[in-house]
């Protein structure tokens, strides 16, 4: 396992002992940027209702100081790992996006995630912005091109060098199965909201960070936790 006690960590506690720690995976790459201040209102609004909430930087992400070029999917996993590893008292997995891809590993007391997507999903959205970028600068590429580079070489994709490992396990990897788990969508069966992933800059919807927060708290109670 690769230690990640270099990896920097938001933390927001609660007044007094927390009911539980919730922590909360992002979502991958770019869409990690467009809902990071969305899910820090979430974070304030969980410590409001008595948790603890932290929000870890994956390496080759944020602050980190390890290359992306050097990170895959398994390396996120053990860095979940080791977080939550560290946590005392109960422990809630909150995903979002692409972050449920790499949370199953984690020894928590529940899951929880919102709008789950697969690796597959994410590496195509990636590409074809390669593909327009590409395009809007006299270059000829395409998805199939990409993809066998991405085989033996780094790929540069919206900002992100992506290792062939990292290609190959996005194209693989769905989101696994755990107990006990609320697994939600954004809209009218699920929190209200907006996608904020789906946006070309961050943005902040602070009515879905409340719904989020309530959402977690109350579920959380049908999973034990109180």
């Amino acid at each position: 396992m690769v230690a990640l006690s270099a990896e920097h960590q938001l933390r927001i506690d609660p007044t007094g002992a927390p009911r539980a720690t919730v922590v909360i995976v992002p979502p991958l790459f770019e869409e990690a940027n467009r809902t990071r201040r969305t899910l820090v209102l979430a974070m304030r609004a969980l410590a409001a209702d008595g948790f603890a909430a932290v929000l870890p930087d994956l390496p080759g992400q944020n602050e980190s100081l390890v290359p992306l070029a050097d990170v895959d999917l398994e390396r996120w996993q053990d860095a979940l790992v080791e977080v939550v590893a560290t946590i005392d008292g109960p422990a809630i997995v909150a995903s979002v996006r692409g972050g449920a891809l790499i949370d199953h590993r984690v020894k928590a007391a529940a899951w929880w995630r919102l709008a789950p997507t697969g690796g597959a999903s994410l590496l195509r959205t990636l590409l074809r912005a390669r593909v327009t970028a590409d395009r809007e600068s006299g270059v000829t590429s395409s998805l199939e091109s990409l993809q066998a580079a991405a085989q033996s070489e780094v790929l540069l994709l919206a900002g992100n060098a992506l290792s062939p490992a990292m290609v190959a396990q996005l194209s693989a990897a769905e989101a696994q199965p755990v107990e006990p788990l609320r697994s939600i969508g954004v809209g009218n069966d699920g929190i209200a909201g907006t996608p904020l992933w789906l946006r070309a800059e961050p943005g902040e919807d602070a009515a879905m960070a409340r719904a989020v927060a309530t959402d977690i708290a109350v579920w959380s109670k049908t999973c034990g936790i109180s």
